[in-house]
């Protein structure tokens, strides 16, 4: 071994099984919290960084063209993706509202009829997502705030989740 030291491979072992069990022990406590919260719990964490009455305009208007071109462009790419993908945003909803829910899958199945309707292609999806993250990005630095998904990715769809609410004039505690 190196300078007359031989490692002990078991002991090693076991100390990197401890290492990763108590690291995978925390981050699973941390999505735990994290997945126990409640609407409005997390509308009002996101709500935090969207006071400006600027970037509140700004997110109303660049959250949903996000989303939509998010689609667009997943449904270009793979149809069958994309639906997965949808049914998993709206389980995600079901679990925190389903007055949301109803809201949110009524919205991605208008964006659905959009992307059909519209002549297939990859352009003008990657246009609105480049400009609305621009918009966005113009919206927190109104702010003074980092964007919530830098604190937890989860906020992308709680984004489009607090428009909705604010647009269809939910309560936070629906159930």
């Amino acid at each position: 071994g190196l300078l007359g030291f031989q490692p002990n491979l078991p002991v090693v072992s076991l100390f990197l099984a401890f290492h990763y069990i108590k690291k995978y022990r925390h981050e699973t406590q941390e999505q735990n919290m994290a997945a126990s919260k409640n609407l409005a719990q997390w509308l009002a964490e996101y709500s935090e960084s969207h006071r400006h009455p600027q970037n509140k305009a700004l997110h109303w208007l660049c959250v949903p063209a996000i989303f939509f071109s998010i689609m667009g462009l997943l449904i270009n790419l793979n149809a069958l993706l994309a639906a997965v993908l949808t049914l998993a945003a709206a389980w995600f909803y079901r679990r925190l509202s389903a007055a949301l829910a109803m809201a949110m899958v009524l919205f991605m199945a208008v964006c659905w009829a959009l992307v059909w309707l519209l002549p297939p292609g990859y352009a003008l999806y990657w246009a609105v997502f480049v400009l609305a993250w621009i918009g966005q990005f113009i919206g927190h630095r109104l702010e003074g705030k980092k964007p919530s998904f830098f604190q937890d990715i989860q906020f992308l769809l709680i984004g489009p989740a607090w428009v909705a609410v604010t647009l269809f004039g939910l309560k936070a505690d629906v159930r």
